[in-house]
């Protein structure tokens, strides 16, 4: 978090670029700098597909923090990132239940 942050912080951390783009406000951008583009969305207009593609998102993010909790050390920071898994989790049953009715339609 850099709110509040001093200038000196902020270089400290590494984050003088990201104030002077945003200001400390949040970058969006992913953790190699690349900005956020809308056209990372992807709109099929086939409910199958959109729900076959969201199974994949929630996969590769599961993925993701399974990763990240077998750096963790910090039992607060494991505790977040355990939680942020489980949500994948759900999110994945959700959209495979959605799946399944879509299927039977």
């Amino acid at each position: 978090m850099t709110f509040g942050a001093s200038i000196e912080e902020l270089k400290e951390a590494g984050f003088e670029t990201n104030y002077v783009v945003s200001g400390g406000g949040i970058s969006l951008v992913n953790p190699d700098g690349v900005p956020w583009s809308s056209s990372y969305i992807s709109v099929p207009g086939d409910p199958i597909a959109a729900m076959t593609s969201n199974l994949a998102a929630e996969e590769r993010a599961r993925a993701g923090y399974d990763q990240l909790l077998t750096l963790a050390t910090d039992p607060e920071v494991i505790k977040v990132l355990s939680f942020l898994r489980e949500r994948e989790v759900v999110h994945f049953q959700r959209f495979g239940e959605m799946l399944n009715k879509l299927n039977t339609m």
